[in-house]
């Protein structure tokens, strides 16, 4: 390097600064201030925006986290993300505006399987590392390298939404015999009931009822009269946020009693669906998979929680976040860990990385299979009890919803038969 003073007096202070200048610039990468950008759509808006919402906050939590450490690579991180609105029609278009326009470096998905499996064939077709957040069985068909489920449903992931509610059945006395099966005619309702008939086979219960409702459903009066006809010992629903609450509603209104019901509705896990709910709830068994119970509290869990709930209020979000937010931390954790142990951002290194590497996450231990399933099913079934209003502080106290199975995560008994768990 040679340092040119054009002054026709140059001073030696001057050649000094000019030089010291130039080997500052030469000893700093040129890329070091360039923010390493992870693109994503997110239902901010629409019916899976309860869920979404909560999902970037802790996203944004792990951003401000992983900067505070010094960044990834040694440069910042940041997130670039789109209101999806809930629509799986929106998420192709952000995904290319992401790639094409803002051209971000990774990308990973928004929350939902309608929403993963839209954005789908824009990371195969780009040949993009993708991690999906809450998917269900969505590389069960595309059989992609590439992809990564952040969801605790195993190598099995369409039967593990009600594996736990069967499991919970089958050792009731007297054991009961039929079910009804209800799913909503979209990607997670057909998974999740799929996987659902697998479990009723499985479990010896015969299957009475098992019919699909459009998304677009909204009085659920038919339908629950149409199974409370066949007169089920148990009742399955494989739903959407809004069709849960439906659903829930029009069993209680016409006081249908199975022995017990739940299994794969979504929704139950947010704040804003309980609390609307309350007493309602009590008696259902469905699946859940965190709660802040002493057995679940991973390293960092119980920190990234308080983090999200003094951000909750601002952005408008679960002011709880006992759903979403470890699961959505975890879902860049990951990432962020195999970027900083490659030391790289190629997405072949990091697609065989993670495919071999045990990742420590606030959700546990985490080992992807050759899917990107998780190797190990840890799906929880958790049953409400004994709730006695709407209030947050209802739901503020775990006590209301015990988990149930699988033994390991425990943290009360199921209340058997339903007429039984509503009288209390």
């Amino acid at each position: 390097m040679s340092i040119i003073c054009q002054s026709s007096r140059p001073t030696g202070s001057t050649c000094l600064a000019a030089a010291a200048a130039l080997l500052l610039m030469a000893a700093v990468p040129a890329n070091a201030a360039e923010p390493i950008k992870i693109g994503l759509g997110m239902s901010l808006t629409g019916p899976l925006a309860a869920n979404g919402k909560m999902s970037l906050v802790a996203m944004q939590v792990w951003e401000a986290d992983i900067n505070a450490e010094g960044g990834l690579l040694g440069r910042p991180v940041k997130l670039i993300y789109y209101d999806d609105q809930s629509k799986p029609a929106e998420v192709p278009a952000i995904y290319s505006k992401l790639l094409d326009v803002d051209k971000v470096d990774l990308i990973v998905s928004g929350y939902a399987s309608t929403q993963i499996a839209a954005a789908m064939p824009i990371a195969i077709g780009r040949k993009k590392l993708f991690v999906s957040l809450f998917g269900t069985g969505i590389n069960d068909t595309f059989k992609y390298d590439k992809y990564f489920a952040m969801i605790p449903n195993g190598p099995t992931p369409k039967p593990a939404f009600t594996r736990g509610f069967f499991k919970v059945a089958e050792v009731q006395s007297p054991k009961p015999e039929t079910i009804a099966l209800a799913y909503a005619d979209a990607e997670f309702g057909q998974n999740a009931c799929e996987g659902a008939r697998e479990n009723a086979k499985t479990s010896g219960f015969k299957i009475v009822y098992d019919k699909s409702y459009p998304p677009a459903t909204v009085d659920f009066t038919p339908i629950v009269r149409a199974i409370q006809a066949r007169n089920p010992d148990l009742l399955v629903i494989c739903s959407y946020p809004l069709d849960t609450v439906g659903m829930i509603k029009a069993v209680n209104e016409l006081g249908f009693k199975p022995k017990m019901w739940g299994g794969a509705m979504v929704g139950l896990q947010a704040t804003a669906f309980k609390t609307q709910l309350g007493p309602l709830l009590n008696g259902v068994v469905n699946y859940e998979t965190w709660l802040p119970v002493k057995s679940m509290e991973f390293p960092g869990s119980l920190d990234l929680l308080k983090k999200y709930q003094e951000r909750a209020a601002a952005a408008g979000t679960d002011p709880l976040g006992y759903y979403m937010p470890v699961w959505a931390y975890a879902d860049l954790q990951v990432l962020g860990d195999a970027i900083a142990a490659t030391k790289s951002l190629n997405y072949d290194v990091l697609a065989d990385y993670m495919h071999k590497a045990t990742f420590s996450t606030v959700v546990g231990e985490v080992k992807f299979g050759a899917t990107g399933e998780w190797t190990e099913e840890r799906t929880l079934a958790a049953q409400f009890q004994n709730i006695k209003g709407n209030s947050i502080d209802e739901f503020r106290d775990t006590k209301t919803e015990a988990i149930v199975y699988p033994p390991q995560f425990k943290s009360g008994e199921v209340i058997y038969p339903y007429d039984k768990a509503i009288a209390k």
